[in-house]
């Protein structure tokens, strides 16, 4: 039977997309998908799309604040919010770090997933400034790097193929209609299929003929 293929777009400055993340990569060896990590820029997106941050508006950045909390519970992601979160959200850049996962995604694909999860870690869980050098390198560190292949993956991050790679990826994610993060496209049935936000993915399972088990199901034991 032939898996679908399920694409997640997502930029290490969103908390939903850990949140899409998480679950997906929960779900990769229960549904029948083939999972595809696809490191974009969301401030591309925004930009492209004239979409302004939900925080932009009080009211909606006051009930974020609660939503984030209780979502992060129920999905059992340790997403922490600071006092100052979307002052931080607006004044960090996360170019460098999308620039360094894409460098990861095009020559170790590999520590894609667990590079990924760290820099959401050390930005969302830790409060690190995730622009700075510094940081990048311990986030390298933890997904199990070694100091020689960082080294090489930071020479390339400002290399024209990189950019690009980041570049096309988020203007793909952009043709799918994705106008912010986190952005899944399934591809069922020879159509690309949308889905946006990470509360829509019980609805992707039902899409896709899949069952949904909550956001952290438990492995079926092997048949005996």
């Amino acid at each position: 039977m032939t898996r679908t293929l399920v694409e997640l777009f997502y930029d290490v400055v969103s908390p939903y997309s850990w949140l899409g993340f998480e679950v997906l990569c929960r779900y990769q060896h229960i549904w029948n998908i083939d999972l595809r990590f696809r490191p974009a820029f969301l401030g591309g997106i925004m930009q492209a799309t004239g979409n302004k941050p939900p925080a932009m508006l009080p009211k909606r950045a006051e009930y974020l604040l609660k939503d984030i909390k209780r979502m992060a519970k129920y999905y059992q992601v340790p997403v922490k919010l600071s006092e100052n979160v979307f002052q931080r959200i607006l004044g960090t850049s996360t170019l460098g770090a999308m620039r360094f996962i894409t460098a990861a995604e095009m020559t170790q694909p590999q520590y894609l997933e667990p590079l990924s999860r760290e820099f959401w870690i050390r930005f969302w869980s830790q409060h690190e400034d995730i622009s700075q050098p510094e940081n990048i390198l311990a986030v390298a560190r933890q997904a199990g790097l070694s100091s020689e292949l960082t080294q090489k993956l930071l020479e390339i991050i400002s290399s024209p193929a990189v950019k690009n790679r980041l570049k096309e990826t988020t203007e793909e994610a952009i043709k799918y209609g994705a106008f912010g993060m986190p952005a899944v496209v399934a591809h069922f049935k020879g159509e690309p299929h949308l889905f946006f936000g990470s509360d829509r993915l019980e609805l992707l399972g039902s899409f896709i003929g899949e069952k949904w088990l909550g956001p952290v199901p438990s492995v079926p034991s092997p048949k005996m």
